[in-house]
């Protein structure tokens, strides 16, 4: 509030030098005295360009960087996120020490060759060393910006490693929906036309391998192994962001899209590091996707490989959580599905059954 009341101040200061500025001009033309009124007016003028370049400038850093770093990047929680990081601060380095010089030049000219009575301005029409250089220069720096990105970009989007741990998130107005793959480390597969009030990814189960699919409440991946969202959306464009992995993807109607990473912190760990006690990594959706928009959030745990195993471990398939889906199951696969949700047979036979079913 009170730097809000500062910047009022400031701007009203402003106004009311303007305004003094413009009535004394007005009063030396009513006189007939525009000759004296002209360089007074420039002298005024190119001062307030320059304390305007220094409040500028002091403003840019403050609001930037001064007592806002907990805001402005919070802690990364993936291995990619450490090179996107970095390549953010030398971005920000590039384009702040450009925009410094080039606002210096600015006003500094502004200042420095303001009306002075018989003075004269130097005609200077034009160097084509200056003009190689300030073309060659951004060039160069962008380029390696960019192939700098791009490296980067490749490692993040190329193909999984073949022991990640897959996660099939899925976007509604105005929710998300998650599905594992269960014992036998395989999605099955869905169909829209499958989608109702309880069946909300559409799970076809005429796929053997969505009969040990389960679906929790929330998220949980583990720390220091690599996970991939496969990622879909329901009805309109949706957007997979999560900041502190440093992951967004968008979620695309009718193109199914991914994205790989390896968390590198634990929600304790994070707990521990942020102070907060109540500290959650959420996905959230970073698309405008409706007025529910701001309701799309889901909470992901990061836990250690031990608790991960275990919490996997006591899932129940979804199939065996509404067996009144039985119905859509072929006939010639309803014990072979019984068996993999676990409705009814052994954890030995379920086991056999799916590596068969896998083979």
């Amino acid at each position: 509030m009170l730097n809000f009341v500062i910047a009022i101040a400031v701007v009203l200061i402003i106004v009311i030098l303007l305004v003094i500025f413009r009535v004394s001009t007005l009063v030396g033309i009513a006189r007939g005295d525009t000759r004296k009124q002209v360089p007074s007016g420039n002298r005024l003028q190119a001062t307030l360009l320059l304390l305007f370049l220094i409040a500028g400038l002091i403003g840019f850093f403050y609001y930037s960087f001064g007592g806002l770093d907990d805001d402005f990047t919070l802690p990364v929680a993936s291995q990619h996120g450490e090179a996107t990081s970095r390549l953010f601060w030398i971005t920000m380095a590039v384009t702040c020490t450009v925009f410094i010089i080039t606002q210096i030049f600015l006003f500094g000219f502004a200042f420095r060759y303001q009306h002075r009575e018989g003075e004269k301005a130097y005609f200077y029409p034009h160097n084509n060393t200056l003009e190689y250089i300030w073309t060659a220069v951004p060039a160069v720096v962008l380029a390696l910006l960019i192939l700098s990105g791009l490296k980067v970009w490749g490692k993040i989007t190329a193909a999984a490693p073949d022991d990640a741990e897959v996660v099939e998130i899925m976007g509604y107005q105005f929710a998300w929906a998650v599905r594992y793959p269960g014992s036998d480390n395989k999605l099955g597969g869905y169909d829209y036309r499958k989608i109702d009030a309880t069946n909300q990814m559409g799970i076809d189960f005429s796929d053997r391998a969505s009969f040990d699919d389960f679906v929790p409440r929330e998220i949980h991946v583990p720390k220091g192994r690599p996970v991939e969202f496969k990622i879909r959306a329901r009805d309109v464009i949706h957007s997979v962001y999560q900041p502190h992995f440093r992951l967004q993807m968008n979620a695309v109607p009718g193109m199914p899209t991914r994205f790989w990473f390896v968390p590198t912190k634990s929600t304790a760990d994070m707990r521990a590091e942020t102070g907060n006690p109540d500290f959650n990594y959420e996905l959230v959706c970073n698309k405008i996707c409706g007025y529910g928009h701001f309701g799309m959030k889901y909470i992901i745990v990061v836990d250690e490989p031990e608790e991960y195993e275990e919490w996997y471990k006591s899932q129940d398939p979804w199939l065996k959580q509404n067996a009144d889906y039985l119905g859509q199951v072929p006939d010639g696969l309803q014990e072979a599905a019984r068996i993999a949700a676990g409705i009814d047979g052994s954890a030995d036979e379920v086991g056999g059954l799916l590596m068969s079913s896998s083979n």
